[in-house]
């Protein structure tokens, strides 16, 4: 009898915390949609990776995580380009503790590294409202975290999806790379890629967007990105708000795309 309820202390004791805590309340569900497109090279995409790997353990997201009124949140991690990569989707995890946030920080430094063609931001934000809305846990807020190097130029208008996921009350966030003319101002726009990002990828209340433009930026940016996303601080002045009426042409990448294709 004593050996029957050591084994099943030991089993449920082994039991992962995405388990043992589905359902519960967490003070935001976040989701990082992370580019993995070919306009960036493999020794950005390994830095960009690292930096999240790194943000992840980091002593000021904990610290931030632990500050909220629950002191856990819910976090899902997933790779896109063209469309989102399948094989990279970490599903939800809880984190409440250093432990936690390692283990799947491990998960994701686990994981090769690829890119893919194209760019949909849309995919990103389509995937990252139905994981959302389909999970089991009960968020104070729900986020989602793309970055990306280039404007949308596959799949559905981008515009549109991020109206959509608003209104059912999700906020998106944007890490904009500029780490060469491939964004907005390399297609041909007066604009930069953060430009973008403001009048056509984030919304909602709060809804920011951090430029990256050197790799050396990558972890400082990624990290200070975590801990607003999980404290729900308002930004910094100096981070870039959405801005009405949009100043942008957020069909550019379409465009340029089709005229790549009419040459």
């Amino acid at each position: 009898m004593l050996a029957s309820l050591v084994l099943l202390m030991t089993l449920a004791a082994g039991q992962p915390r995405v388990a043992a805590l589905a359902g519960a309340e967490v003070d935001v569900e976040l989701v990082l949609a992370v580019d993995t497109s070919r306009s960036m090279d493999y020794e950005e995409v390994r830095i960009q990776r690292e930096g999240y790997v790194s943000a992840l353990q980091h002593a000021d997201f904990i610290n931030a995580v632990r500050g909220g009124l629950t002191g856990r949140i819910a976090i899902s991690y997933f790779e896109w380009a063209g469309e989102v990569d399948p094989a990279s989707v970490l599903d939800w995890q809880v984190i409440e503790t250093a432990e936690d946030a390692t283990q799947f920080a491990q998960k994701l430094a686990a994981r090769p590294i690829a890119t893919q063609r194209r760019t949909s931001i849309s995919a990103a934000i389509a995937y990252g409202t139905e994981s959302i809305l389909a999970n089991s846990y009960r968020g104070m807020r729900q986020v989602i975290d793309v970055s990306g190097d280039g404007p949308n130029n596959i799949g559905q208008p981008v515009e549109g999806v991020r109206d959509k996921a608003v209104s059912a009350g999700i906020i998106i966030n944007g890490l904009a790379i500029m780490l060469r003319p491939s964004g907005a101002a390399g297609f041909g726009s007066s604009s930069g890629l953060d430009d973008y990002y403001a009048d056509c990828v984030i919304g909602g209340p709060g809804a920011f967007v951090l430029p990256v433009h050197t790799p050396e930026d990558f972890a400082t940016a990624i990290r200070r990105k975590l801990v607003l996303e999980v404290s729900g601080r308002s930004p910094a002045p100096t981070l870039r708000r959405i801005a009405t009426p949009p100043r942008t042409d957020c069909m550019m990448g379409e465009l340029q795309w089709q005229q790549f294709l009419d040459r």
